[in-house]
């Protein structure tokens, strides 16, 4: 503050003479989460770019306290006042490499959002006030955090009711967890579909007879809607980068299930009929319980990308519901219950043995799928650097 002099006596005070009384600080410090919000994003593949119309020096002090980065850009060195302006290669590189912008006008927002969608990024943008919606509306995904004016909230995708933004990296996580088990859901699906399509056809075909009736499928689909319903509360692997569909992946690797369920089942059923002599309607039971065992065996082989026995492991719901599936089907096929004709506790134990060791089998040939994936991935990758260097 500064003093002009006192005018006790009535008179306007000297205006000359000017004495400093002292400083008064402002402070206008980040979220206490701040920092840890960023270092959550960071962990998913999520860069964090700060936009604020602060002076670069500020700019720079609050990066710093929040760790995201010392490099912070003048924005007026980079554009210009028009957002539609086309941006140099130049220009479009030092926006990818600067940690945040300041001293950042609202057609400046507009066009950084741009230019990070031209070099095919997904963008997000969060913001509160009327200056911000061309900027939120541009987005990929805009976010109106708390307090949000009107226009900014009818701009934004999503808007958020409460303080702080480490909601919106809980969001992403959650979605991926979705994801993931929606992925599982997928492959499972068609590699059941394959295994008992295929296997019934070459039945038919080779043995002349079903070897399983109408009813059993039926029961098959009855007792394999619980352990399916499950998934949607599954653990999960969580993938520390952007996901998005890839049916080249599904399809191979529920294609090569399915195949090797065929085999698989394919194989016990000529056991049972030229090993076991069993009528067909014994045959009919025992290939209902096989499929039942296996199938769900199955779900857990593709519910991940890992060897099915290390972590993430079931959940505990989907882990007894099909614990609990196979027992009643187990029960069911000892006794029949009038439905179907039984078989015995020693047939019944071949195909939980029959079963447990080609889960094993099962699991490497997903494995292997994998790793061809994950390897002509890398190599699709590696071409573009290729021809540059080229």
């Amino acid at each position: 503050g500064l003093d002009g002099g006192n005018g006790a006596d009535g008179h306007e005070p000297d205006r000359a003479n000017w004495h400093l009384l002292g400083l008064l600080p402002l402070s206008d410090p980040p979220r206490p989460d701040s920092s840890e919000t960023i270092e959550r994003a960071r962990a998913q593949g999520i860069e964090v770019k700060m936009l604020t119309g602060d002076n670069a020096a500020i700019a720079s002090e609050i990066a710093r306290e929040v760790g995201l980065g010392s490099h912070i850009v003048p924005v007026g060195e980079l554009l210009s006042a028009d957002p539609d302006a086309e941006l140099s290669s130049a220009q479009v590189a030092r926006i990818e490499d600067a940690d945040g912008f300041a001293e950042v006008f609202p057609e400046h927002k507009y066009a950084i959002v741009k230019a990070f969608q031209a070099q095919g990024h997904l963008v997000g943008m969060t913001g509160d006030g009327v200056n911000d919606a061309p900027a939120l509306k541009q987005a990929d995904t805009g976010i109106a955090v708390t307090g949000a004016t009107d226009a900014a909230r009818a701009a934004a995708d999503l808007v958020l009711t409460a303080p702080g933004l480490s909601v919106i990296v809980a969001a992403v996580e959650l979605a991926r967890k979705i994801f993931e088990r929606m992925n599982s859901y997928a492959i499972y699906r068609i590699t059941e579909t394959i295994r008992i399509v295929l296997f019934v056809v070459a039945a038919m075909l080779v043995f002349d007879f079903y070897p399983i009736t109408a009813i059993l499928i039926i029961l098959l689909a009855f007792f394999n809607d619980v352990p399916i319903m499950a998934i949607a509360y599954d653990n999960t692997w969580l993938d520390p980068h952007p996901v998005r569909w890839d049916m080249r992946r599904v399809l191979s690797v529920s294609t090569v299930l399915g195949l090797v369920g065929v085999i698989e089942t394919f194989g016990i059923l000529v056991l049972a009929k030229e090993w076991l002599h069993l009528d067909l309607a014994q045959i009919q039971t025992l290939i209902f319980l096989k499929l039942a065992v296996a199938g769900h065996l199955t779900l857990f082989v593709a519910r991940t990308r890992k060897p099915f026995f290390t972590r993430p492991f079931p959940s505990t719901l989907l882990l007894w519901s099909a614990i609990g599936t196979k027992v009643l089907v187990t029960f069911f096929v000892a006794y029949g219950f009038g439905l179907i004709t039984p078989i015995s506790w020693a047939d019944i134990g071949l195909v939980w043995g029959y079963c447990l060791a080609w889960i094993f089998i099962e699991d490497l040939a997903k494995l292997f799928v994998y790793r061809r994936l994950d390897k002509a991935a890398e190599q699709r990758q590696q071409l573009p650097a290729l021809g540059q260097a080229a």
